[in-house]
């Protein structure tokens, strides 16, 4: 609903990640690909507030996985080559991003698994997507916006998983209590 709207208020068709969302996941289930869905797809999986995203992120353990021939037969195409992420788009022009950044290795490999339509997803469990929002919250690296997003999807997190606080370490209990109140 929030993908439809931004693009209604931008003057642009109405449009939504969800079919390149399935065409990508039963393309990575068909050709055996480890993946896990991470980003703002991941936050809507896991908490109760409304988040949008533009672009689908998928963490890989090796960006060699990723099933190029098979993608571009489902209308995908290539759009650039990073350090730590390849990125793609889809036919319907929905960016998608693979990463294979070796901290999150553990967290792709023991990924939770949920259906939509028939399809079965692979997303971060909760408890490793606040922990990748407070490492890339404290990345300076990333542009301050960003590094501020994190933090907030973070913060957001323990707002519906109190249960959660009780894992972060001091650092990241730091970065938290730096937020504005």
């Amino acid at each position: 609903m929030l993908d439809r709207q931004w693009h209604w208020l931008r003057g642009e068709m109405d449009q939504t990640k969800k079919p390149a969302l399935l065409s990508l996941t039963r393309v990575l289930a068909a050709e055996g690909t480890v993946y896990a869905i991470i980003g703002g797809l991941a936050l809507q999986v896991h908490q109760t507030e409304p988040r949008t995203t533009l672009d689908i992120d998928i963490a890989l353990l090796d960006r060699a996985a990723i099933p190029r021939d098979a993608l571009q037969r489902a209308g995908f195409r290539p759009t650039g080559t990073f350090e730590h992420s390849e990125n793609w788009s889809a036919a319907d022009g929905t960016p998608v991003q693979f990463t294979d950044d070796p901290a999150l290795g553990a967290a792709v490999r023991s990924a939770m698994e949920m259906a939509l339509e028939g399809v079965t997803l692979r997303v971060l469990r909760v408890g490793d997507l606040l922990h990748e929002k407070l490492r890339a919250g404290a990345d300076p690296a990333r542009r301050r916006s960003k590094r501020l997003q994190h933090l907030a999807d973070a913060q957001a997190l323990l707002e519906s998983h109190a249960e959660l606080a009780k894992e972060l370490s001091p650092q990241e209990r730091g970065l938290l209590d730096g937020l504005p109140t």
